[in-house]
C-alpha cells in the first residue's frame, strides 16, 4: 500500500465524487482513498474562483509505504499526589487542565462564571431586556470569551503544531466537524461551540477532573514565591501548582496578582470599532456574485497604514454573523462580532482597530496598572454615552468626512444604535487613523463606504503583559503559571489553547 501527495484545483461546488472522479482520470487508478490535507480558496479571479488543494491518496496501486502517522503530543501520565488549580475554562485553562488531568494530577478548573447552557440563557435575557448577568454574558462563564464568537481556529504564533493538533483532534472527538485538520481558515461556530465544551467538559470530569462554577478567584495566599492557595467567593482551595488562565477582561484578577506581586508592563494593543455591512455586498464584492455554491459567505482581512499614522486594520471578521454586547462589567459597554457555522446571517461584521502604543499615544510613561485604568475609564464613558448598551454608531462615509447624517440604520446588534460622533468618543490620532484607513479600505472593497460602524472593540488584545519564562511561570514565582489572551502573550482559540497546554506540560515533566 502506497502514498501519493497531489496539488489539485476544484470548482467552488465540488461533490466528494467528483474529487474522486478527477482522481481517478489523473492518476490512472480505481483503488484508493483520499485524505485531506490542505484546503484554501483562490477568489483572485472572479470568474475562475477554486479551491486550491493538497491531499493525500493511499493505493495499493501505488509503489512505496503509506504516509507516518503525523507526530502526536507526548503527555507524560503517571501517578502523582499533586493537586494542580486552573483559574478560568477558557482554551487556555481547559486545555491546560485536561493535559493534568491525563498527566496524572488531581485537577480542579474554577470559573466565575455560570456552565455554557445558563449562560447561553443569561445572555438570551440580557438581550431582551438589558439587564447585564456578572456570571453570564459574553465575556465570562463556561468556555471562555470565544465560546460566543465566530469560532475561528486559525493562528499564527510559530511552533505550536503538536498543541494545535491535540486541541483540533479534541474539538473532533466532541463534535466538531473533521474538516477542522485541513481548512485554511477553519472555523466552529457558537452553534457548534456550545456542544463542544459542554462534551469536553463532560470528558474532564470521566477521567477524574473537577469543575466548580460560579466560583471567583478573589486573592492568592502566597509565601516566598510560591503560591500556598487560593481564595474565591466559595472558599479556600489548595494547590501544589497554580495556572491562571482569566481572560484580559478580567481586570480584576490583573489588579490583584499586581498587588499579590505579580510583575506586568504596558504593551501595544488594539483599539477601534466594528464595521458592519449587508452580506450580500460583501459577497459581491468578494466574489463577483451573491451565492457561490460550495462556500458559505466571503471573508475580507484588510490592512492600511493609516498613511503614515497609526496602522489600521480588520480583525474578527464574522462572516453572516451578528455584532454582539460583549461587555465584562455592568458600568462598560463594548462590542464583539459572533457568528454560527452556517453563516448564513444577513450581515458581515469585522473589527476595524487602529495599532496602539499607550504611552506614545498619551505622551507619557504608564504602568500596566495605568494602562487599565484608562482603559477601564474609556470602556465607561462609551456606556454613559449609550444611557448603557446601545451601540453608538454612523455611517463609514459620514466617519470620514465627520459629518452625521442619519439616525438610524438596520443592524444585527441586539441592544439597539445611537447614532453619534463616533469620532469624537475615541482619542484623536485613533480616529484620525481610522478615518484614512476606512478610505483605504472603500478603495479595496466596492461599496464599504455605506456600512455603518459601531461601538468601541477593546478586546482584541491585551493591554498589558505579565512578565514570565517562555513556559508560563511568573517571574518570581515557583509554581504560578499565567496563560492566554490574559497574560498579553495570545490571542484566540489555538494560541490561547497551545499557551495553557505548553504551561501544563512544563508542569508535568518537572514534577
Amino acid at each position: 500500500m502506497g502514498h501519493k501527495q497531489l496539488t489539485l484545483l476544484m470548482p467552488a461546488g465540488y461533490s466528494p465524487e467528483e474529487l474522486s472522479a478527477h482522481i481517478a482520470s489523473r492518476e490512472g487508478i480505481s483503488d484508493f482513498s483520499v485524505q485531506i490535507v490542505s484546503k484554501s480558496l483562490d477568489a483572485r479571479k472572479k470568474a475562475a474562483i477554486h479551491w486550491v488543494m493538497n491531499v493525500v491518496i493511499v493505493s495499493p496501486e501505488i509503489t512505496g509505504e503509506t504516509a507516518p502517522a503525523p507526530p502526536c503530543l507526548q503527555i507524560p501520565h503517571r501517578p502523582r499526589k499533586e493537586k494542580a488549580l486552573v483559574v478560568g475554562s477558557g482554551p487556555a485553562g481547559f486545555f491546560a487542565a485536561f493535559v493534568l488531568q491525563q498527566a496524572g494530577f488531581a485537577t480542579t478548573i474554577i470559573e466565575r462564571g455560570v456552565d455554557v447552557d445558563k449562560r447561553e440563557a443569561g445572555i438570551k435575557a440580557f438581550e431582551q431586556n438589558g439587564v447585564f448577568q456578572p456570571t453570564a454574558n459574553y465575556a465570562f462563564g463556561e468556555g471562555g470569551a470565544g465560546t460566543f464568537s465566530d469560532g475561528k481556529l486559525t493562528a499564527r504564533t510559530k511552533n505550536i503544531s503538536l498543541e494545535k493538533n491535540f486541541i483540533l483532534e479534541s474539538y473532533i472527538q466532541a463534535g466538531a466537524p473533521s474538516e477542522i485538520r485541513y481548512l485554511a481558515h477553519p472555523h466552529l461556530g457558537s452553534d457548534n461551540l456550545k456542544d463542544i465544551v459542554r462534551n469536553l467538559r463532560h470528558e474532564f470530569i470521566r477521567i477524574g477532573g473537577t469543575v466548580c462554577f460560579e466560583t471567583l478567584l478573589l486573592d492568592l495566599e502566597t509565601k516566598n514565591g510560591k503560591v500556598l492557595g487560593a481564595m474565591t467567593n466559595n472558599g479556600a482551595i489548595e494547590a501544589d501548582s497554580v495556572v491562571l488562565a482569566p481572560g484580559h477582561a478580567a481586570h480584576e484578577t490583573s489588579r490583584m496578582l499586581m498587588a499579590r506581586g505579580v510583575s506586568f508592563r504596558p504593551k501595544n494593543f488594539a483599539l477601534g470599532c466594528r464595521v458592519e455591512h449587508p452580506q450580500a455586498l460583501i459577497n459581491q464584492a468578494q466574489w463577483g456574485r451573491e451565492k457561490l455554491p460550495g462556500v458559505k459567505a466571503a471573508e475580507y482581512r484588510l490592512s492600511s497604514k493609516g498613511d503614515g499614522k497609526l496602522p489600521v486594520y480588520t480583525f474578527c471578521m464574522c462572516p453572516g454573523g451578528v455584532v454582539v454586547p460583549a461587555t465584562a462589567y455592568a458600568d462598560t459597554n463594548i462590542v464583539n462580532g459572533m457568528s454560527l457555522y452556517q453563516r448564513d446571517g444577513t450581515f458581515a461584521n469585522a473589527a476595524c482597530v487602529t495599532g496602539v502604543d499607550l504611552q506614545q499615544l498619551l505622551g507619557c510613561d504608564l504602568t500596566a496598572l495605568e494602562s487599565l485604568d484608562w482603559l477601564s475609564q474609556l470602556e465607561q464613558d462609551f456606556f454613559h454615552y449609550g444611557n448603557g448598551y446601545h451601540a453608538p454608531f454612523c455611517r463609514i462615509s459620514d466617519f470620514i468626512s465627520g459629518q452625521a447624517s442619519i439616525h438610524t440604520a438596520p443592524s444585527s446588534y441586539p441592544l439597539g444604535v445611537i447614532a453619534a460622533p463616533l469620532w469624537d468618543l475615541l482619542p484623536p490620532a485613533i480616529s484620525l487613523s481610522l478615518r484614512e484607513g476606512l478610505k483605504d479600505f472603500c478603495r479595496k472593497i466596492k461599496g464599504f463606504e455605506t456600512g455603518i460602524i459601531m461601538g468601541l472593540e477593546s478586546k482584541t488584545s491585551s493591554p498589558i503583559q505579565v512578565l514570565r519564562e517562555p513556559s508560563g511561570l511568573c517571574h518570581g514565582f515557583s509554581n504560578l503559571y499565567l496563560v492566554g489572551e490574559g497574560s498579553g502573550y495570545s490571542g484566540g482559540i489555538i494560541s490561547s489553547g497551545s499557551n495553557g497546554i505548553k504551561a501544563a506540560m512544563h508542569i508535568a515533566t518537572n514534577s
